[in-house]
This record gives C-alpha cells, structure tokens and sequence, in this order.
C-alpha cells in the first residue's frame, strides 16, 4: 500500500502517539507500504509553529525532514496536477491543507491515512 499521512499523523508518529489507531499502526509499521508526507503538511506544520499554536522541540525546517527522514517517510511535493484537481473537489469544508491531501491522494492514487471525518467525506481511499 501506498499511504499519503494527514498532518497530524505524521505529528502522532513522531510521538507515539496514543491516538494513532491499531488500523493506522499496522499501515505503519508493515514495510511493505510506502508511507509518503505532503510538502503541504511540511508548509502547515511550518506556519502553525510560526503562530506559536504547535511547539516543537527544534525549528521546522530541521525537525521535520531529519524525523521523516527517521521513520522512512517519502516526501511527496506538490504537483501542478493535485493542486489543479482541487477545483473538482465538492466544497464539504474550506480547509485547504485538507483539501490538498486529498487532492493529491486522488491524483496519485494513494491511501490517506487521517482520522478525520470531514476526509473522510471526499471521494478518496480513507484508512484509519
């Protein structure tokens, strides 16, 4: 399987994290899969830090590849193609990182991996 991390997961990974559901766990740890993280999860991650609503234990632009780096996740960039194929997207809510990571699930034929329900709405593969 090929999987494309919401943000938080990504977030809960790097922790841990007891939120990370038994489904998301074994998606991770299988070495068959391929785990990939959007550079607009990097550029949300980034800018929450900036306003001071997510802590971390070093800058972004550090921290973020050198642990996605650790946990032998791709980095997935942006395509012309996934932030065009946005405008086909129904308008279930206004969150553009969301609306991208589908969006690129979509264009590249990839599992998101998110436990959030809203996601969960749009035409694309959902595992959690």
């Amino acid at each position: 399987m090929k999987a494309l991390l919401d943000t938080c997961t990504f977030l809960w990974i790097l922790l841990d994290a007891e939120e990370l559901s038994a489904r998301a766990r074994a998606i991770i740890t299988d070495p068959a899969n391929d785990l990939f993280f959007s550079a607009a999860s990097a550029w949300e991650i980034a800018l929450k830090h900036a306003l001071g609503r997510l802590p971390l234990p070093a800058l972004p632009e550090r921290y973020v590849p050198q642990q996605r780096e650790r946990h032998g996740i791709e980095s997935l960039p942006v395509s012309e193609e996934a932030a065009l194929h946005i405008a086909r997207l129904p308008r279930l809510h206004a969150d553009p990182f969301d609306r991208i990571l589908v969006s690129q699930a979509i264009v590249h034929g990839l599992v998101l991996l998110t436990p959030d329900p809203d996601i969960a709405r749009y035409p694309a593969r959902i595992e959690w």
